[in-house]
């Protein structure tokens, strides 16, 4: 007998309800987009007549998440940008100096004076005025050497000391070079990741390609070089000691020292110290302010490190100018007027409130370790993402037009039932990509074809079982039953081996293939459950409603 227990049945109706009820906002897709803007502009900068108005376009007591739509449907900006990972090697090199003058001093008696000589930018070279003391001089850099924390580094050092006549040598290892490049491209990626995320965009592609190589898809944003302007900033922000203030850009610095122009003073150059006291990377937070004369600012804040070394050198150079220098510009030089302990300060300049706001967006998402090459840079158009939602519109269109035909045609009242559970299932497919937030490309459209062309098979191999059991003479209700349990193993076995192929695909895939492996793979479980569970309630409440004595399927 057929027989559907009463709980299971509300379940059922149920599931379908909560997916059509997660998939309507989909079908109000710009209303429901400016309500959900306006949302998030009222939580970060407050309400106003505008805002309020876009909100109250959309019910609150309504879901409102969307399915994302992809680059090649909303238009938007392509970037390849390759990593300039050997800049690291100079950077790491001028940091280490104070480190390796700090531990040379003690033992002048040994070693004689110290200076820093003139030498390539991936290497210190240091002259002591003792050569026969070049042993211990070895000695005592060389146990500022630090093991290297990667698999193919193990049992290496980070740097490689050496000694020719008086002068001292250091540099990275090959080891540590590796492992540096795969750092900087990983801390790249993810700084790039916050910082397109601050800025509110959608569902950004942002993915590693080959060894030093960055690409970053973001749909919606007006053009590349919008985007450029977001991640291009390396945002190095340093705290460097001030020798001199001048005109000149082509005077000698002198060994240790760099030439810095002055940010917002025309011809004007400062002489630092190349070693900064702080850097950006000790920051913990950095936020849009206004300074005592209510101009914008940017408040910062460092890490317990930062702090100290921060307080340390404000009370013992009070008086003295301080540079804050951002990618090599001098934004602000005040003089230390007194003792700053927490770690915490502010950052004035000319700013504009947006300015102001993007600095602290940039310092608060970290500083690039180094920078970015664009290699290939493209704006795709909303109108090529129109053109390409068309398309698919047409062709899903087509599709669904096809199989309901089929189904009504060929298996009569029954294709009808499997009709409607083929509505359900595309319901339910955009139900779960909006609970999930689940990107839509092309490629996810073409999945969602092929699941209507698939969510029929479950439906075709019940009746058609159904059919054998009625040309044996069975009763009705008998058939319909041996129908669905005998077909049972051949739904499961067809979609689970298609499942594990979506699977595979989304594991090993990137970009348009994980959209395609996603939307097949919740297309195949929507399907089994609409054909096995959907289309059999309704089969049976029809049955227990019309008890006819002959069915034709």
């Amino acid at each position: 007998m057929l027989q559907i227990d009463p709980w299971k049945r509300v379940l059922i109706w149920l599931t379908c309800a909560a997916g059509v009820w997660l998939a309507l906002p989909n079908a109000f897709y710009t209303q429901v987009e400016r309500h959900n803007d306006a949302a998030a502009a009222i939580e970060m900068s407050g309400a106003t007549p505008e805002l309020e108005q876009q909100l109250s376009g959309w019910p609150e007591w309504m879901p409102s998440a969307l399915v994302n739509l992809g680059l090649d449907l909303r238009g938007g900006a392509h970037l390849l940008a390759e990593v300039q990972v050997a800049d690291v090697y100079a950077s790491r090199m001028q940091a280490m100096w104070p480190e390796i003058r700090d531990a040379l001093r003690p033992e002048r008696a040994t070693v004689g004076t110290i200076r820093l000589q003139p030498s390539d930018p991936q290497e210190i070279r240091v002259k002591i005025s003792q050569p026969e003391g070049m042993q211990r001089a070895l000695e005592v850099v060389r146990e500022l050497a630090r093991p290297i924390q990667t698999l193919t580094g193990v049992g290496g050092t980070d740097i490689d000391v050496r000694g020719e006549g008086d002068t001292l040598i250091v540099t990275l290892s090959e080891a540590e070079k590796l492992a540096s490049d795969d750092r900087t491209v990983r801390q790249s990626l993810e700084i790039i990741r916050r910082r397109i995320d601050e800025v509110g965009t959608r569902e950004p592609t942002i993915q590693r390609q080959g060894t030093d190589r960055i690409l970053i898809q973001v749909p919606g944003i007006g053009s590349a070089t919008e985007l450029k302007e977001i991640i291009g900033t390396t945002a190095q922000l340093t705290f460097n000691p001030v020798v001199s203030r001048g005109s000149d850009p082509e005077a000698n610095p002198g060994v240790g020292n760099k030439i810095v122009p002055a940010l917002d003073e025309q011809g004007v150059y400062y002489t630092l110290e190349a070693a900064p006291v702080v850097t950006g990377e000790e920051l913990v937070d950095a936020q849009p302010a206004y300074d005592q004369n209510g101009r914008p600012a940017v408040n910062f804040r460092f890490n317990t490190s930062g702090a100290r070394k921060f307080g340390d050198y404000t009370a013992e150079n009070i008086g003295s100018p301080f540079a804050i220098v951002l990618d090599d510009e001098v934004i602000s030089a005040p003089v230390i007027q007194s003792h700053i302990p927490g770690g915490s300060g502010i950052i004035t300049g000319n700013f504009t409130v947006e300015e102001s706001t993007n600095l602290a967006v940039l310092l608060r998402a970290g500083a690039l370790p180094a920078g970015l090459e664009f290699l290939e840079e493209r704006t795709i158009g909303p109108e090529l993402g129109q053109d390409s939602i068309d398309a698919g519109k047409v062709a899903t269109v087509i599709a669904f037009a096809g199989v309901l035909v089929f189904m009504a045609l060929s298996y009569g009242l029954f294709g009808l039932f499997a009709n409607v559970a083929l509505i359900l299932n595309i319901a339910l497919i955009f139900g779960l990509l909006s609970l999930i937030g689940a990107t839509l490309t092309l490629p996810g459209i073409a999945g969602i074809v092929l699941t209507v062309g698939m969510a029929v098979d479950a439906n075709v191999l019940v009746f058609e079982r159904i059919r054998e059991e009625l040309k044996t003479s069975r009763g009705p209700a008998r058939a319909i039953e041996l129908g669905y349990e005998k077909a049972l193993s051949a739904i499961l076995d067809a979609n689970i081996t298609t499942f594990i192929t979506a699977v595979i695909l989304f594991a090993m895939g990137s970009g348009p293939v994980r959209g395609f492996a996603i939307t097949l793979g919740l297309g195949i479980l929507t399907s089994v459950f609409t054909a096995i569970f959907v289309t059999r309630l309704m089969i049976v409440m029809w049955f227990e409603r019309r008890r006819p004595k002959t069915i034709e399927v």
